[in-house]
C-alpha cells in the first residue's frame, strides 16, 4: 500500500490545502480541498473515498470531483462512511438545493455515486488491502481509519479529542508502522479545542500517554498561521516521542 498526502492543513491559503488521503491510486481517504492535486485522469480512477466525518474540509471535493468526472468512468464511485455521516450528505449536500444528488444521476440504475454504511470496527477488503473504522470522538459521528496491508499498518485519527476506545484499538495493533493523529490548536486556544473536541498539544501528550506501540507519529491538522507554534508545543510535552508535521505530497509505503 502506498498513501499520498494531498492535503493535511486545518485551513486553505497558499499551498495549504486540507484533509485528503491518496491511496494507491483508486481509494480516497477523506476528500477536502486537497484532492485538487489530482489531475482529471488520475481523479476518474478513483472507485472509493472513505469519509471521517461530514465536516466540509473532509468532504469538500466530493460533489466537484463527481461533477468533473462521472461521465467518464463506467461505474459509481462508492462513498464509504457510518450511516449517521452518510445522512447528513444525503441531506444537506447531495440534496438538489446545495447539489444535485449523483446518485440519481444519469438515473437511479446507472448513478455516478453509491453509498457504503460502515459500521465502527468494520473492515472493508479491496485487493487484499484492509480499511478498518476506529473509534474518533468529535462534535459529529466521525471515525478514523486503520488501513493494513498485511506487512504493516497506518492509522489515521480523523478528527478527534480525548478518546480511550482508540487506543483501546490501536494498541492491538502489532504491524502498526506509522500513526497519524490531528493537533488542530496551539495551547493557547485549549478552550476552542475543548468545545470544538479538537486536540491541542498539552491534550495530545496525554492521548499518546495511552500509545503503547512503536511506530512514527505525524502531526495532522495544523491551523494555518501557527504550525511552528504549535509544533514546538509537542516537541515540548510529548515525552520523548517525537513526533513529526505531516506534510503535503509525502508518502507512506507499508
Amino acid at each position: 500500500m502506498k498513501l499520498r498526502v494531498l492535503g493535511c492543513s486545518g485551513g486553505i491559503g497558499g499551498n495549504l490545502r486540507t484533509t485528503s488521503f491518496l491511496l494507491d491510486h483508486d481509494v480516497l481517504i477523506d476528500a477536502g480541498t486537497g484532492v485538487d492535486e489530482l489531475s482529471l485522469a488520475e481523479l476518474a480512477l478513483i472507485d472509493h473515498v472513505f469519509v471521517t466525518h461530514s465536516h466540509l474540509d473532509h468532504i469538500a471535493c466530493i460533489p466537484l470531483m463527481l461533477d468533473s468526472v462521472g461521465f467518464m468512468r463506467d461505474r459509481p464511485l462508492t462513498v464509504h462512511a457510518s450511516e449517521e455521516t452518510l445522512d447528513i450528505l444525503k441531506q444537506h449536500i447531495f440534496n438538489w438545493k446545495i447539489w444535485p444528488d449523483f446518485s440519481e444521476i444519469p438515473n437511479v440504475r446507472q448513478p455516478y455515486m453509491r453509498y457504503q454504511a460502515m459500521r465502527l470496527g468494520e473492515t472493508v477488503t479491496l485487493g487484499g488491502r484492509k480499511i478498518t473504522s476506529v473509534p474518533a470522538n468529535h462534535v459529529v459521528p466521525a471515525v478514523g481509519y486503520h488501513l493494513d496491508s498485511g506487512k504493516a499498518s497506518l492509522v489515521y485519527s480523523g478528527d478527534t479529542t480525548n478518546n480511550d476506545a482508540l487506543w483501546s484499538v490501536v494498541n492491538k495493533i502489532e504491524n502498526l508502522r506509522y500513526l497519524l493523529i490531528e493537533t488542530a490548536f496551539s495551547n493557547n486556544e485549549k478552550e476552542l479545542a475543548i468545545l470544538s473536541k479538537h486536540l491541542c498539544p498539552s491534550m495530545l501528550a496525554i492521548e499518546l500517554a495511552k500509545f503503547k506501540r512503536e511506530a512514527e507519529i505525524f502531526i495532522t491538522h495544523l491551523k494555518p498561521g501557527e504550525l511552528e507554534l504549535t509544533m514546538r508545543e509537542i516537541e515540548n510535552c510529548a515525552h520523548g516521542l517525537y513526533p513529526k508535521m505531516l506534510l503535503n505530497n509525502q508518502e507512506f509505503d507499508f
